[in-house]
């Protein structure tokens, strides 16, 4: 059986964003007895999967959360482990054979990566910047705050004196496109971690304790299954449940 087939149909309500946030490699690799550098291998072989999966299913937009500016307070062994992951991830020739027609939107101040790692993805997001029919958007060395702090100062910068949501909005990394749906953090962990703090704003949030590296495409069925339950209501109403007595005050 086609795992997640049965959420194809024009009756599964499912997100357009979906957002991960990829939490656990190190638990996973710990369990395990081996070094953590194996936990983040197997989860961004894991991520791979996920990701394209999530495109099969037809989902248009994925987030990922791959490297918080706080992770810079890991080991250094584990952070230039990451990197060298980053490195083989971004590698344009292997990405675009795995997700063709997805255009690549990272997240997150990069150039503060080695040059080599700059210039590969620099060379990933111009080669698939034309690409329209999936956007993955990757966050490395991303905080929710600092996104709001750059986004002020490029307002600024522009010289706009008056500021809604939509100008915010335009500003954003994620500019020009619609809000995440559903926020998937593993582990078990209940926070978002300074992940797309504007954006989640009416977000639907699932916390499954399964570790990352675990999270295979049952795991994500189950989690698009809670999702297409729940009742997004933006703080309103639905009309079939007001059978409230009406009270005059």
């Amino acid at each position: 059986m086609d795992v997640g087939a049965d959420l194809k149909n024009e009756t599964t309500k499912m997100p357009i964003h979906i957002a991960f946030i990829i939490d656990g490699n190190g638990r996973w690799a710990k369990k395990r007895g081996l070094q953590r550098s194996v936990g983040h291998k197997a989860g961004f072989n894991r991520l791979k999967k996920v990701i394209r999966r999530c495109f099969e299913l037809g989902i248009k937009y994925v987030s990922i959360y791959a490297f918080s500016t706080e992770n810079w307070n890991r080991p250094k062994a584990e952070i230039d482990g990451l990197i060298n992951i980053f490195k083989k991830y971004f590698d344009s020739k292997s990405f675009i054979a795995n997700y063709p027609d997805t255009k690549v939107n990272i997240m997150g101040d990069y150039s503060v990566f080695p040059q080599d790692l700059v210039d590969t993805a620099d060379d990933l997001v111009a080669r698939t910047k034309q690409n329209d029919k999936f956007i993955l958007n990757i966050g490395v060395n991303y905080g929710g705050k600092d996104e709001l702090v750059r986004a002020v100062n490029n307002i600024i910068a522009d010289g706009l004196t008056k500021v809604d949501r939509n100008v915010i909005d335009r500003y954003l990394y994620t500019a020009g496109q619609p809000e995440p749906d559903f926020i998937i953090r593993t582990s078990g962990e209940q926070r978002l971690s300074n992940f797309m703090l504007w954006q989640c704003a009416y977000s639907e949030l699932y916390f499954p304790k399964v570790l990352w590296p675990d999270f295979d495409n049952k795991e994500l069925q189950k989690a698009l299954e809670v999702y297409s339950k729940r009742v997004r209501r933006f703080g309103s109403i639905k009309e079939e449940n007001t059978n409230e007595t009406e009270v005059n005050i």
